[in-house]
C-alpha cells in the first residue's frame, strides 16, 4: 500500500468516525431525490443534527 492510500484511507475514517461524511451524505441523498430541492447549508444541517441528537433522551443529553 503506497503511502497515498494509507493518507486516504486514514482521511476516510476520521471523517467517518468524526461525523464530517454525513453532511456530504446528505446532499448526495437529496440531490439524487429531488435535483430541484434546496439543500441545507452544512451550518443548517450541523444545527438540525445537533439539535435532533439533544431532544433524543436515549442520547444522555438530557438534564437531571
Amino acid at each position: 500500500m503506497s503511502v497515498r492510500s494509507a493518507l486516504a484511507r486514514a482521511r476516510f475514517f476520521v471523517r467517518e468516525f468524526s461525523g464530517e461524511a454525513a453532511y456530504d451524505r446528505y446532499v448526495a441523498h437529496a440531490r439524487s431525490h429531488d435535483p430541484d430541492a434546496e439543500v441545507l447549508t452544512r451550518r443548517a444541517f450541523e444545527r438540525a443534527r445537533t439539535d435532533a441528537r439533544e431532544a433524543d433522551p436515549r442520547e444522555g443529553f438530557g438534564c437531571c
